[in-house]
């Protein structure tokens, strides 16, 4: 009796013992972490508790995810699909609002941009059939193109505004001869756009050549073969691609009227110095 007992407890928490003989490696792994903390206190960095508190916080984070992606994974619906998707833009919005926290409503243009950029990519790669719509392919896709959309949206917007505000001068100048707030902030959104989408397109070129990206890594690690790797990689690099360029474009469009009064002329308190 007590035998069966104990066999139903292990079959019912036998995932547990399976994650904590896992993460034997992940945990020899913070020699490294206590090396950078050991030389950040020889040098008088004073990053040491920084340091342990991002690495704890890390553990913590993907441990959480790891059970919930888990969960998700399980049950098969589509609707938790759509719920990590919104959460997840919700927390990318909210954080690349924070980093353009002058442009007006930055947090709702950030985080509209980022919906929409990401949805398109992604319903153009389900209706090509290039990932089949469940948990296990589109909620990990779903996640790299929203971190990157995330960066490339908040430097936009960010760059967009200091660039306004530097150069305002010229962009009067323009307002006074006709031109319209687009028209005359072309220059600074060409600038913008530039800046935040070149570590996209440096990584495009430069890809296979200095690093092995992580799903290309991922996958042969895993044990499948460098040409299946190189295949998924190329498809995450055009999702990528594509995802933040519509992304960080389309945050010019919902952010530059913010910086004109209805009468085409540039707002003062969006543009008063940091």
């Amino acid at each position: 009796m007590v035998e069966m007992e104990w066999d139903e407890i292990l079959e019912e928490y036998g995932w547990v013992m399976e994650f904590l003989k896992g993460m034997v490696k992940p945990a020899a792994a913070l020699a490294v972490v206590l090396m950078a903390v050991a030389l950040s206190y020889a040098q008088k960095l004073s990053l040491e508790g920084e340091m342990i508190y991002s690495i704890f916080r890390a553990f913590l984070q993907l441990s959480v995810i790891g059970f919930v992606l888990q969960f998700i994974f399980d049950q098969k619906n589509a609707g938790w699909i759509i719920l990590a998707y919104l959460f997840m833009v919700i927390v990318a919005g909210y954080t690349a609002g924070a980093r353009a926290k002058h442009v007006p409503r930055g947090k709702y243009v950030a985080g509209v941009s980022i919906l929409v950029g990401t949805a398109i990519t992604m319903l153009l790669l389900v209706v090509l059939n290039v990932f089949p719509f469940t948990p296990r392919y589109i909620i990990p896709v779903a996640g790299m193109m929203v971190g990157n959309a995330m960066t490339v949206t908040g430097v936009t917007m960010k760059r967009l505004r200091d660039d306004i505000r530097m150069q305002r001068s010229l962009v009067e100048t323009a307002l006074a001869l006709g031109a319209t707030p687009r028209q005359a902030t072309q220059e600074q959104v060409k600038r913008a756009l530039g800046i935040a989408l070149s570590p996209v397109l440096d990584s495009c070129k430069t890809v296979g050549l200095i690093s092995l990206p992580g799903a290309m890594t991922g996958m042969i690690m895993g044990g499948a073969s460098p040409l299946e790797a190189i295949q998924l990689q190329i498809i995450v690099m055009n999702m990528l691609l594509g995802a933040s360029t519509l992304s960080s474009l389309l945050s010019t469009f919902l952010s530059w009227p913010s910086f004109f009064t209805r009468a085409y002329q540039l707002q003062l308190s969006p543009l008063s110095p940091d």
